[in-house]
C-alpha cells in the first residue's frame, strides 16, 4: 500500500515538474477582433487589445508598449485593406518579430476572408481618408463576423495544433449561438428597414447594408475631414425638405458637430457603441449587435 501512494506522489511530483503548455500569444488590434479571439481560443490564449472602442482606430500611436507585446506575439489579428496603415506596419517591422511579419502564419486579416464594400474606382487622397481595398469598417455587419470566425478558428488550430480540436468545437459552439442571434437580430430590426439616416463617418457601411437604413448625408464631407460651417449650412438646406428620421453617431466621435446638425434638422441623435467596450450594454460580441439595434429602435419610437 506504501508502495502504491509513493508512487502516487511521484507521478504528481513529476507532472508538476512538466513545462505547462504555453498560451498562445495573440495581438488584437481592435477590441472586436480580440473578443472574437476569446470566443475561439478560450483559455488557450493570451490576448492583448491594442486599441479601445473610444479611439479612432486609424490614428493610434505605435508606442514602445505597443511594440514590446508585438515583440512577443504568435499571432496578429487585424482588420486590415488599410485600416490600420497608419500604425501597424510600424509595430510590426519595430518589433522585429519574424512570427508575425505579413505572410506568415502569425498574420491575419479579417478582410482578407470578406467582400469588401465602396471599392473606389480611383484613389486619390484629396477624396478624404479612403480605401483602394474597399471600406474596412468590416465588423458591423454580423455575417462578416461569422465569415471571420472560421478563418480565425483555422489559423489558430494552424499555430496551435495541439489544441485545434478545441478551437474548431468552440467555432462551431459560437456560430451555432451567433446564428440563432442574427435570426433574432433581423428580426427584432425589422422596422428598421428603409429609414432615412445620416451618419457621422463612413464606417457605418455595413450596419446600413445589413439593417436596410438608408444613409441620405455624411457630417464629414470626405471621410476623415471634419466639417466646415459652410458644409454644415448646406447640409442643414438639403436634409430641411426631407428630414433623416435619426442622426448616427459612434462612441468615440466627438458629437458636436452632430448635436449642432440636429438641432436645425430637428432629428435625433444616437450613440452607438460601435465596437466591443463602446458602451456599457456592449460587453461582447452579442452586447455590441444587441446594444446598436435597442439604441436604434428606441430612438425611433
Amino acid at each position: 500500500m506504501f508502495r502504491i501512494i509513493r508512487s502516487a506522489i511521484a507521478l504528481v511530483m513529476l507532472a508538476a515538474a512538466l513545462p505547462a503548455h504555453a498560451a498562445l500569444k495573440v495581438l488584437a488590434t481592435t477590441s472586436d477582433w480580440g473578443a472574437l479571439v476569446k470566443e475561439i481560443g478560450g483559455d488557450q490564449v493570451n490576448l492583448y487589445v491594442a486599441t479601445s472602442a473610444l479611439q479612432d482606430v486609424h490614428r493610434v500611436d505605435a508606442k514602445p508598449s505597443l511594440v514590446a507585446r508585438a515583440r512577443t506575439a504568435d499571432l496578429v489579428v487585424a482588420t486590415g485593406a488599410e485600416l490600420e496603415i497608419g500604425w501597424l506596419p510600424v509595430l510590426i517591422q519595430e518589433s522585429g518579430n519574424s512570427r508575425i511579419q505579413p505572410g506568415s502564419p502569425g498574420y491575419f486579416e479579417a478582410a482578407a476572408v470578406l467582400s469588401l464594400l465602396e471599392k473606389p474606382e480611383r484613389f486619390d487622397r484629396s477624396l478624404g481618408d479612403i480605401h483602394p481595398q474597399g471600406n474596412p469598417h468590416v465588423q458591423l455587419d454580423p455575417h462578416n463576423i461569422a465569415k471571420v470566425a472560421k478563418a480565425l478558428s483555422e489559423r489558430l488550430s494552424q499555430l496551435d495544433a495541439a489544441h485545434a480540436q478545441e478551437y474548431q468545437q468552440r467555432a462551431k459552439d459560437f456560430d451555432t449561438r451567433w446564428q440563432a442571434a442574427i435570426q433574432r437580430w433581423e428580426t427584432k430590426a425589422a422596422s428598421l428597414k428603409g429609414v432615412p439616416v445620416v451618419v457621422m463617418h463612413s464606417d457605418q457601411t455595413y450596419l446600413c447594408r445589413w439593417l436596410g437604413l438608408v444613409q441620405v448625408a455624411a457630417i464629414e464631407p470626405k471621410p476623415g475631414m471634419p466639417p466646415t460651417a459652410g458644409y454644415l449650412g448646406q447640409l442643414v438646406t438639403k436634409l430641411s425638405a426631407s428630414p433623416p428620421r435619426v442622426i448616427m453617431l459612434n462612441a468615440y466621435n466627438d458629437p458636436k458637430a452632430a448635436n449642432w446638425l440636429s438641432a436645425r434638422v430637428h432629428a435625433p441623435t444616437v450613440v452607438l457603441p460601435f465596437s466591443v467596450g463602446g458602451t456599457p450594454e456592449a460587453k461582447d460580441l452579442f452586447g455590441l449587435f444587441d446594444d446598436t439595434i435597442n439604441r436604434l429602435l428606441a430612438v425611433l419610437k
